[in-house]
């Protein structure tokens, strides 16, 4: 049901574009879908507060007052803030918007509501972006995209309301992601390999940190594991940094509407050279970062202390990143990165050594082959790093090859099934805990010895170590084999040189000859 009311909702937000690039688009959207929520959430609290006032059982009972009284003791923001509920001023509340939505001026007071509610809630300074007077939609498409929101029904529970909203808002975000092609993967992971991540690292308590969170897909993902595991949301601490404003923005916007606490530092800021967490040290990091970016380099980098297995190569970021995410996990912390395939074998300025480095020091657990086509921005193959300061199977590292797991759901885009996602994390959880139920499968994963690696010149490519996919043996002889095959081509053959045969015959009693 809630697909489909998803796929409705994208496709009459997408006709309402009309020639708008998607890329600046979204803003519109999805900032309106957030005060639509934000409204929503201060106007459901509003009413059970006045329920809970009017209740003579009820520890806020306001013995009797009349309903002047109890508006006036519902001024009191601490009713609101105490619930981790946002202020909403009257005039920026929806039902305000919603009635103005037919007038010219509507895009100016949407940017006057967000500047009302930016001023009451000092938490959303500079998160709320305000383009919408600016915005270049036809006359009346922006009112009718305001009537459009307002069809989402979030309902009175705010739990409820909270989870529609964020799975509309991931969901508009990965559509938008498609649409804009190439830059779409800049804010967003295809959700299949933030899955695949999630599963594998299994985050419960403590700090999770992601160092490009783009729209913090990773958070969403991460919070849904724990919720499908049994655990609380507040057991952990979100700390993300992105170095996109907009992004930025997006980022922050998506961890409020699921109601999660989060550190996305002061500002959007480049991770290598505006460190907004320099003190974390993380129970766990997801990252997808931007593959082999070569203009990364600042002078003030040289000597830095996260190059603990050699300077990265001014080129490339990819060892970078690596080490960047190392350097912030906790000693017991384990992290899984994103990264492109030549990161698994590049040998070239200082990457073959740093790698052979992290390799020898047992800080790589997982290599996994991820298929093509996974992504919207990119075609260049990728694979997954699982990395382990103190690694439960010490010595050996996981070799998946799960390149031909993919499922394809449009002609360019393939994903993995949960059903895939589920056999890569638990052949992790097997092999990790040293189960018997861990066993190598031809083709697919092998446990491999840290000196047999460097034998290969510490390659990581799963594709070198796991071998080929066993084939069915149907134990006939490959003489008699052969002779088989052979008779069968024969006669496929002669039946070929019958029709040919057949048609010059037609063809000359049709008076063509050749």
């Amino acid at each position: 049901m809630l697909d489909d009311i998803k796929k409705t909702l994208w496709a009459s937000a997408d006709k309402l574009r009309a020639n708008m690039d998607a890329a600046e688009y979204k803003h519109l959207v999805l900032g309106l879908i957030f005060i639509k929520y934000i409204s929503d959430s201060f106007e459901a609290h509003k009413a059970s507060l006045i329920e809970r006032l009017q209740n003579p059982k009820d520890e806020l009972y306001f013995g009797g007052e009349s309903d002047a009284d109890i508006a006036a003791e519902l001024e009191d923001r601490d009713y609101f803030t105490a619930a981790n509920v946002f202020w909403v001023p009257e005039g920026a509340r929806w039902t305000a918007l919603r009635a103005a939505a037919p007038q010219t001026d509507i895009g100016k007071r949407i940017d006057d509501a967000l500047t009302l509610i930016e001023q009451e809630n000092p938490r959303l300074k500079g998160i709320l972006d305000k383009r919408f007077a600016r915005a270049q939609l036809p006359d009346g498409k922006l009112g009718e995209l305001v009537n459009l929101i307002s069809t989402i029904g979030f309902g009175d529970d705010p739990s409820k309301a909270r989870d529609i909203l964020g799975q509309v808002y991931e969901y508009f975000l990965g559509m938008f992601a498609s649409a804009e092609g190439k830059r779409g993967g800049q804010f967003y992971t295809p959700a299949s390999i933030v899955k695949t991540l999630v599963a594998v690292l299994s985050p419960a308590k403590g700090q999770i940190y992601d160092p490009c969170c783009g729209s913090s897909g990773m958070f969403v993902q991460s919070e849904k594991f724990i919720e499908d595991h049994g655990g609380k949301l507040g057991d952990v601490s979100i700390y993300g940094q992105e170095a996109n404003p907009t992004t930025w923005r997006l980022a922050a916007m998506n961890l409020v509407i699921r109601g999660m606490d989060y550190n996305l530092g002061k500002e959007p800021a480049d991770t290598f050279t505006r460190n907004q967490h320099p003190d974390l040290r993380a129970d766990f990091c997801l990252a997808n970062p931007p593959f082999n970016i070569s203009d990364w380099w600042h002078a003030s980098l040289d000597g830095d202390a996260r190059w603990v297995y050699g300077t990265p190569p001014q080129g490339n970021a990819n060892y970078a990143w690596l080490q960047h995410i190392l350097h912030h996990l906790k000693p017991t912390g384990r992290a899984g990165i994103v990264l492109a395939n030549g990161s698994m074998s590049s040998s070239q300025n200082s990457e073959g050594q740093i790698r052979a480095a992290m390799v020898d020091a047992d800080v790589v657990e997982v290599m996994v082959a991820l298929p093509g086509q996974l992504f919207f921005n990119t075609q260049i193959p990728a694979c997954l790093w699982f990395l382990a300061k103190q690694k439960k199977r010490k010595g050996e590292v996981l070799f998946i090859d799960a390149r031909k797991l993919a499922t394809m759901i449009s002609r360019v885009q393939s994903e993995l099934t949960d059903v895939v996602i589920e056999r890569i994390s638990q052949t992790v959880a097997a092999w990790r805990t040293g189960d018997d139920d861990y066993q190598d499968i031809a083709g697919f994963c092998r446990s491999v010895p840290l000196a047999e690696i460097a034998q290969h010149g510490h390659v990581l490519t799963p594709g070198r170590y796991v071998g080929a996919e066993e084939v069915d043996d149907d134990d006939e002889a490959f003489a008699d084999k052969m002779q088989t095959l052979t008779a069968k081509l024969g006669e496929q053959m002669a039946k070929g040189a019958e029709l040919d045969a057949m048609i010059r015959q037609k063809l000359r009693g049709l008076g063509y000859e050749f």
